[in-house]
């Protein structure tokens, strides 16, 4: 789960939780083999998969950053191991406090993945066959994305430019089924909030644009030039205002998780006190230590270590809270980042670091939060699943632990093997995009390098897009709508191709309209899993000294077994 989430995260700037595909292939293990097996030993297995999956959206929101802007030549494992086992741990201890505050006690909070993920739980309990679903449509997305990339048999992307008068429109869809079961998954309202971040970026961004800058050459070049040195920084804009709203936002539920860690009453479900303090107090040494280790510094290494401390834990509780009243897909993890990017990256500054120096230390403090920020989010979820089917959290948090554990040694093979293969945000043809590392790398480098400014007025005018956002979405709260307007996915929606805001939005409208989500998610997750699989594959065999094969590449069949694939999903809960 983690090796597939590392290459859904860099293929399409979305991870999925991994709970429910790995709930239905322990059913799947447990009782269709073994024949045996219990819904808490199904809910262990999930957990575990759940929170070391969460891992991978921390590291390559920020680590591939440092090979796109040259400051790594590849990924040093030691250092970004650490950071995702010192992260991931740093996210499970600081939620705990949170859980009864947040989970038992806030019913406004109702973690609709946690809650889902119970559902499949008992319904393994009630009746067999379900694991199929999820096995096949795994098996088919492994055969597409095999058609796509080894054997070019079905083109990746159909996309068109033209240029009207002076203005460049730009209009194409990737053809990838892991993202229309990722916008199955999302549902309707996210799905409408990515692709109109889309459009406000490549319909309206770009247009305007080229209409006051001339273009020339290829089209289709042109329009991904001007939407990757400017109209995609709108989005960071809107991720900064995001982060800084949720923090807004749940002030109260920070309280309950300060009150909760440092008060004297214990809970019996969790990890003892004495165990958690003496876990941080580890944590929070080795990544001093790992700090030193980079920045040689010992002053400005503590205080980098204080930073994250203190950013790791507000950005845990603004995930736990957030991931509970609306999902995990509009966790502003992407703004919290940022955040905390923005403000390391001045600090280093102030205190004279510039260079290769200064960037690898502010990814390095980004990406400690980020993991932890990833991990809690999906700990919540998990820990909402457990107290539905009746769990032990202690035995929940241990299990967590577990899957951190042994994720964080994963990542860094997985990441070395898609760059040798694909490339990482290097905008070679077939390469990953990597939209947060790259927009990230960016960032570092307006910063640290002389003459890499960031066009300002890109990102403020972000900014004020979420604020209407939010005042919207405020307004539309107030109405009680079922249709809200959160910043998160639009910003994501922005900083990502168009390409790949429009098979998230058919997956999306498919979920709205069939009404019933039981198969379909089922296959969808099963659909991400195989895709994302088969591309780590795929690497491992060009790794190895495979030459991709140019067989095809029909538009009208591309078109067509795609097609097969909506009808598929459309008809599989009808």
């Amino acid at each position: 789960m983690a090796a597939a989430n590392t290459y859904l995260g860099l293929y399409a700037g979305m991870t999925v939780s991994a709970s429910i595909p790995a709930a239905v292939i322990s059913m799947g293990i447990l009782r269709g083999i073994f024949r045996k097996g219990t819904i808490l030993e199904n809910n262990i297995i999930q957990t575990s998969a759940s929170a070391g999956e969460s891992l991978a959206a921390g590291i390559i929101f920020t680590i591939p950053a440092l090979v796109i802007v040259g400051a790594w030549l590849e990924f040093d494992f030691w250092a970004t191991t650490l950071v995702a086992l010192l992260g991931g741990l740093l996210g499970i201890l600081f939620m705990i406090p949170l859980r009864k505050a947040l989970i038992v006690e806030e019913k406004e909070l109702i973690y609709p993945e946690g809650v889902a993920c119970a559902e499949v739980l008992k319904a393994g309990e009630e009746e067999g066959g379900r694991a199929k679903h999820i096995f096949i449509a795994l098996t088919l997305g492994f055969i597409f994305k095999f058609g796509i990339t080894a054997f070019s048999i079905i083109k990746g992307t159909v996309e068109k430019a033209v240029l009207i008068r002076r203005s460049l429109f730009y209009l194409g869809s990737d053809l990838s089924v892991a993202l229309l079961g990722v916008g199955y998954i999302v549902g309707f309202n996210v799905s409408i909030l990515v692709f109109l971040g889309g459009a406000i970026g490549w319909l309206i961004g770009i247009p305007i644009y080229s209409l006051y800058h001339p273009i020339s050459g290829n089209l289709i070049d042109a329009t991904w030039d001007i939407w990757s040195s400017n109209i995609r920084f709108m989005g960071v804009g809107a991720m900064i205002v995001g982060g800084l709203w949720s923090i807004v936002s749940i002030r109260h539920g920070i309280k309950k998780g300060i009150k909760e860690l440092f008060g004297k009453m214990q809970s019996t479900e969790d990890l003892p006190k004495r165990v958690i303090f003496a876990l941080l107090s580890g944590v929070v040494v080795s990544i001093f230590l790992l700090y030193l280790n980079i920045i040689k510094t010992p002053g400005i290494s503590l205080l980098s270590t204080i930073l994250m401390a203190i950013a790791s834990f507000f950005f845990v509780a603004v995930s736990s809270y957030i991931v509970g009243l609306v999902g995990s897909s509009n966790n502003p993890v992407s703004g919290m980042i940022i955040s905390t990017l923005l403000f390391t990256s001045i600090l280093m500054l102030l205190v004279g670091m510039e260079g290769s120096k200064g960037m690898i230390a502010a990814l390095i403090v980004a990406g400690v939060v980020g993991c932890a920020t990833c991990t809690a989010g999906d700990v919540s979820q998990d820990l909402k699943t457990g107290w539905i089917v009746g769990a032990m959290p202690r035995r929940q948090q241990i299990a967590q632990i577990i899957g951190v554990l042994s994720a964080s040694f994963i990542i860094v093979p997985v990441l070395t093997l898609l760059h040798n293969a694909y490339g990482i945000g290097t905008g070679e043809p077939g390469a990953l995009q990597a939209p947060q590392a790259s927009l990230f790398a960016s960032i570092v480098k307006g910063f640290f390098i002389k003459g890499g400014g960031l066009p300002w007025n890109m990102v403020i005018i972000g900014c004020g897009l979420a604020v209407i956002l939010i005042i919207t979405d405020e307004f539309l709260k107030g109405r009680k709508s079922s249709f809200r307007t959160y910043v998160m996915p639009v910003a994501v929606g922005i900083y990502l191709p168009l390409t790949l805001s429009v098979p998230i939005l058919i997956g999306g409208m498919i979920r709205y309209i069939v009404k019933k989500s039981d198969k379909g998610i089922l296959l969808s997750s099963g659909l991400i899993a195989g895709e994302a699989l088969a591309g780590v594959v795929i690497a491992g065999m060009i790794y190895g000294g495979f030459s991709p094969i140019t067989i095809l590449e029909s538009n009208p069949l591309s078109l067509l077994v795609f097609g097969g694939f909506i009808i598929y999903l459309f008809l599989i809960d009808r």
